[in-house]
């Protein structure tokens, strides 16, 4: 099925990120950058090996949350830095190797498949206005002849507006054959894989430029480039599943992460967030609410619902400002302002404003059961844990300590008392 090993390159700081945390962890909807550089190698090849360095530990157990059948490698940086000491060491286990950067979230396995070329070395180039910030190509005739680092280029090659687009794909006999040769004879002082470009053409091998989707090969490395590169993320997210039938209320004010899944005719409304891996099926998700690592199914929510983590709704209404957590609710109606959580209700509920289930002690989590046709009248709380079976009525300002029966009303408001003339008696500048 696959004919070559990979190799993504991830030992970078990324000063440029202003940030303590590992360039390559910065997230794009919801995941690190990394995530999706090999989310898309494991499409192409069973031999992935991700090169680590700084914060090396911090980014490979990141990493191992979403997958286990890679390779880490750390980099000898101190006697071998740069993008060619990144790969010594590296024995691929098929006959071509493709070199790919963490930093490029928004690569496809669509895109590399194009590097299938009969070459030496293929590289990745890019058509530009201006190749400001980028590696220079020179190309003849159709081949590679040359590729120079901006930091190490003469006026004359700053001129090139054919970039290197910083991915290649080598035949692997000549990769190891050639890496002990590099040198780090250069201004930064570094080992460059660029340089096995030179040595292939010394030696009369074939060099291919493969020019490429920009969009798709768009490195970050700001925090500018990070949400430029999250939007076209997003785009592409809100644009598949447009294509499956869902529909989208002004798509650009809504946020879906990597990882949601969206079945059926559902509404998305404007504002929405679908976090984590949320499953909405056949549901409308009203104006600016959220629902994270959730199932939501024949239902609505909102506006301004909060589902969150481990919540199950099925034909179930959820209203404005009303929160779950962990809350299985099916066939239950809560119009608005109450906190769900920990909970299980049945059909036929009727959730009535303001209600809390209590669920926290101060130390434990504890559940509240509530069975099928309770009605709950506004203001109550569930001091948790209580069953609440089926038929019962709660009266309105209720704190249920305890189970309630089937069939039963269960009320805790105090008797009513009047007292008359009691506001003059204490607010005397008021009597007249």
């Amino acid at each position: 099925m696959f004919n070559k090993s990979i190799i993504i390159l991830a030992a970078g700081q990324g000063t440029r990120m202003k940030s303590d945390t590992p360039k390559v962890l910065h997230k794009i909807s919801g995941k690190p950058m990394l995530y999706y550089s090999i989310k898309e190698a494991l499409k192409l090849s069973d031999d992935i090996t991700v090169v680590l360095f700084h914060q090396f530990e911090k980014v490979k157990a990141e990493i191992e949350k979403y997958f286990t059948n890679i390779n880490f490698v750390i980099q000898d940086h101190k006697n071998y830095p740069g993008t060619g000491g990144a790969v010594m060491g590296i024995v691929p286990k098929y006959e071509k190797v493709l070199v790919l950067n963490g930093d490029m979230p928004l690569i496809q396995a669509s895109e590399l498949e194009k590097f299938e070329m009969d070459a030496t070395i293929v590289m990745s180039v890019l058509e530009l206005k201006s190749a400001d910030g980028y590696g220079r190509v020179i190309i003849e005739n159709g081949n590679v002849k040359k590729i120079v680092e901006q930091k190490d280029a003469t006026p004359e090659e700053l001129a090139i507006t054919t970039a290197n687009a910083g991915i290649y794909q080598f035949e692997t006999k000549f990769l190891l054959e050639n890496l002990p040769k590099l040198d780090n004879n250069n201004a930064q002082k570094e080992y460059y894989i660029t340089d096995l470009v030179e040595m292939a053409i010394n030696q009369g091998l074939v060099l291919k430029p493969l020019v490429v989707n920009e969009e798709n090969f768009k490195g970050v490395n700001s925090k500018v480039e990070l949400a430029d590169a999250e939007v076209i993320h997003q785009n592409r997210i809100k644009k598949e599943f447009m294509k499956a039938g869902v529909i989208m209320r002004l798509p650009d004010t809504i946020y879906i992460e990597e990882g949601v899944e969206i079945e059926g005719e559902s509404i998305i409304e404007n504002g929405v967030s679908l976090l984590g891996n949320s499953k909405i099926i056949n549901s409308h998700i009203k104006t600016n609410s959220v629902v994270e690592d959730s199932i939501v199914k024949d239902s609505d929510v909102g506006p301004m619902g909060r589902i969150r983590p481990g919540s199950e709704l099925n034909k179930t209404h959820i209203g404005n400002f009303v929160e779950t957590k962990k809350a299985i609710l099916n066939g239950v109606k809560a119009g608005h302002l109450s906190y769900l959580g920990d909970c299980q209700i049945d059909e036929g509920t009727n959730i009535g404003c303001g209600t809390i289930t209590c669920n926290y002690d101060g130390v434990n989590k504890h559940q509240t059961i509530i069975g099928k046709n309770v009605f709950v009248g506004s203001d109550t709380q569930f001091v948790a844990p209580v069953n609440i079976e089926d038929d019962v009525l709660i009266g309105a300002g209720s704190t249920v300590t305890g189970n309630v029966k089937k069939g039963e009303l269960y009320l805790t408001r105090a008797k009513a008392k009047t007292i008359d003339g009691y506001f003059y008696k204490h607010f005397s500048s008021k009597k007249k």
